[in-house]
């Protein structure tokens, strides 16, 4: 397993007001008042009315109900996507086998260019190993995310929908986009870094199927985690990054292989088992959330990671194993019209 430095990975947007120095008048008379309200009585003129008071979000967990039938429905619908995603590569694979064959065929016969820029992105491409390449989509979506926080005219909506806070009128979707959204460049460096060095692991132990489901659902699963925290303790904010799915992914492949041998980017002469490194993330975290740190968000944290551990020992069984109705149903739908036999086949970890 390649070194890794684990990052925490949470920011908080926040924005500073200087103060306008406020202009001293002088206390008008109980005499003065009466006279000049008896004056605006007389012209039918209104008083004015007292300024509003600042909107405090209330802590009403009645507003989690949404997120919560979200969180339950996204993921169900992410690990049947993935089913069905795997029904099709599988069935398909004859046909890549042949393609590839005749691919290699022409690529013989085929004159070769020198310092050929294609030639050198595929070589680059099939360097990679299947987890790199399932994470290089990943990489790109929060790169472009990234750069639409630098367009002025898309501020308004990149708070709206890419930051998740329980007290915003947008509360489903954000609970995903946020998870693809970063709006420093340290940031999301630090989660790509971490997300690229267990792509390997994890792919290789899942397939790029059933990691795609996980880490989609667990950025879904540890914003809602969020909310109820920031919901309880009443410290409503917004939150960003893609930290609460990545924790989900380190805790996997930790609590699958708790002997793996991990070492600190900057400090690679001192190593630790990954079983170590969970339970001081785990503890790191909790400690946060029971002392209020506001740095950063230890509630997606812990949520994202204790899910990584439950789907290990639990969710695997319970979910990806009971795929098979669905793909049956799926495969009598794909066989059902006239020229599309063929059958469908099933792959497990």
């Amino acid at each position: 397993m390649k070194t890794t430095k684990l990052f925490t990975l949470q920011t908080q947007q926040r924005c500073g007001f200087r103060k306008i120095a406020k202009k001293v008048e002088p206390k008008k008379g109980v005499a003065e008042e009466v006279e000049q309200s008896e004056i605006l009585h007389k012209k039918g003129v209104a008083p004015p009315p007292d300024p509003p008071t600042p909107h405090v979000p209330t802590r009403s967990f009645g507003r989690l109900v949404k997120p919560f039938v979200f969180t339950i429905g996204f993921t169900g619908c992410s690990f049947g996507g993935a089913a069905i995603w795997q029904y099709e590569s599988l069935k398909s694979r004859v046909q890549s086998y042949f393609d590839d064959v005749k691919a290699d065929w022409l690529e013989k016969i085929r004159p070769q260019k020198q310092g050929d820029l294609r030639k050198q992105v595929n070589q680059w491409w099939n360097s990679l190993s299947d987890g790199q390449k399932t994470v290089t989509g990943i990489i790109a979506a929060n790169a472009l995310v990234f750069c639409c926080w630098r367009v002025p005219s898309l501020q308004r909506s990149m708070v709206k929908y890419f930051t998740s806070n329980p007290s915003s009128k947008a509360l489903c979707w954000p609970m995903l986009l946020s998870t693809f959204s970063h709006y420093s460049l340290f940031h999301m460096a630090a989660n790509m870094y971490v997300l690229w060095s267990f792509s390997t692991s994890i792919v290789n132990m899942m397939g790029k199927e059933q990691f795609m489901a996980l880490y989609l659902s667990a950025g879904v699963i540890s914003t809602f985690v969020s909310y109820v925290s920031k919901t309880a303790m009443g410290r409503f904010g917004p939150s960003l990054g893609a930290s609460g799915a990545i924790m989900t992914v380190l805790a996997a492949v930790c609590t699958k292989m708790p002997e793996a041998k991990l070492a600190i980017i900057f400090l690679p002469m001192y190593t630790f088992t990954a079983g170590n490194a969970l339970k001081a993330i785990v503890a790191l975290d909790t400690t946060g959330l029971i002392l209020g740190w506001r740095f950063f968000d230890h509630a997606a944290h812990l949520g994202g990671a204790l899910f990584g551990i439950w789907y290990i020992i639990y969710g695997h069984e319970l979910i990806w194993k009971n795929r098979e109705p669905l793909v049956k149903l799926w495969h009598d739908f794909r066989t059902r019209g006239p020229g599309t036999g063929g059958n469908g086949g099933n792959g497990s970890i």
